[in-house]
């Protein structure tokens, strides 16, 4: 069986949210980033100690977003881009999430919603949303007329940007200016598989 070693609050959401798309049996092992990821028998899973982490027989694998491609492509249930083409987008999007909106993203959420009070420092806060708005606007001018990212489905493109831009809400990152983002945002987390996973949490 698929094991997934993270906890819901964290990185391993995108994977957890994967893995119920994809209707696969899987066994989800708590692993607190705070409190398990340094000791040895992690270490040996993910030399990194970061969550999630992920085996499927002899593949062992890390970073939540390369764990989703994997996945949707193993256990394609109309996740998996059709077309060479698509798939490149969805390496490009992808890569993008991670390189362009998570940074700003977390950075926000931390100092205003995680760390404890004495530890925030708004100003960090608002300059992170502020340089949000960059990203955010190429991601509204991408989905102009589109019901997804490649087009009229959902994929595991999708899956993996709206994983990093669904915690801009939650950092008090205004969707407002971008009309598109939050129409498609709304799409991709009234899914039952978003849901189950935020029941868990």
């Amino acid at each position: 069986m698929i094991k997934l070693y993270g906890v819901p609050g964290s990185r391993a959401m995108r994977s957890l949210w994967m893995l119920e798309e994809l209707g696969v049996p899987y066994e989800n092992v708590k692993t607190h980033f705070a409190t398990d990821t340094r000791t040895p028998e992690y270490l040996q899973i993910n030399p990194n100690g970061h969550i999630p982490a992920l085996r499927d027989g002899d593949v062992t694998l890390w970073e939540s977003l390369a764990i989703n491609l994997y996945l949707a492509r193993k256990y394609d249930k109309g996740l998996w881009p059709k077309t060479t083409a698509d798939e490149g987008h969805t390496f490009k999007w992808s890569i993008w999430a991670m390189t362009e909106a998570e940074e700003p993203v977390i950075t926000a959420l931390v100092h205003r919603v995680f760390f404890p009070e004495d530890q925030r420092e708004p100003a960090k806060a608002d300059d992170a949303a502020t340089r949000f708005q960059v990203p955010l606007k190429v991601l509204d001018a991408q989905l102009a007329g589109k019901g997804f990212l490649l087009g009229k489905d959902f994929t595991v493109a999708d899956l993996n940007v709206a994983s990093v831009v669904c915690w801009a809400p939650m950092a008090g990152i205004d969707l407002a200016e971008a009309p598109n983002v939050g129409a498609w945002l709304s799409r991709c987390t009234a899914r039952p598989a978003y849901a189950k996973v935020m029941s868990l949490m």
